[in-house]
């Protein structure tokens, strides 16, 4: 008999890469021409919260747009990033993103419904606090729910791991 093979579904992100996205996109805004004399920063917040500081509206959504950029270039998906609307401050403009980890329980409901209806027989998803365990006999079952999954538009940055 073959033995049962699984992986797990995640979303996780690498806190050095997001840091070295934020390291970057402050340098490159202080050293762009548009953003010269507009004191826009980036900067942490926390320990999961990314604050973007500009003297407009505007400025706040450019730099906003210079991290993403950024952080796609490093592997880290957008869906990562919850960046909610700027609020006026004093004399200028605060964005704050807050940097998401872990499939909520609807989340985790809606990939196990995904996988149930969708995928392969003989799949059995899981929900195990914040991921997902995706089990089968068949490895290439298995491999075809991940191809599932990257093709699905969920809302969350999903990784797998512990394939085995």
């Amino acid at each position: 008999m073959a033995s049962e093979s699984s992986f797990d579904v995640v979303s996780e992100y690498d806190r050095q890469e997001v840091d070295n996205a934020v390291n970057q996109a402050a340098k490159e805004l202080g050293n762009r021409y548009d953003f010269r004399g507009t004191d826009t920063t980036i900067e942490w917040k926390g320990e999961e919260v990314v604050e973007i500081y500009a003297n407009a509206e505007e400025r706040t959504q450019a730099a906003k747009d210079v991290f993403i950029e950024k952080l796609v270039r490093r592997g880290i998906s957008m869906k990562t990033v919850d960046f909610g609307d700027p609020m006026s401050s004093g004399k200028g403009y605060r964005l704050v993103g807050s940097l998401k980890k872990g499939i909520d329980k609807e989340q985790a409901k809606k990939i196990t419904k995904l996988i149930r209806d969708e995928g392969p027989k003989g799949v059995k998803p899981t929900i195990q606090g914040e991921e997902v365990r995706v089990s089968s006999k068949s490895r290439d079952d298995l491999q075809a729910v991940i191809s599932l999954l990257k093709g699905a538009d969920l809302d969350v940055a999903l990784q797998f791991q512990n394939y085995r």
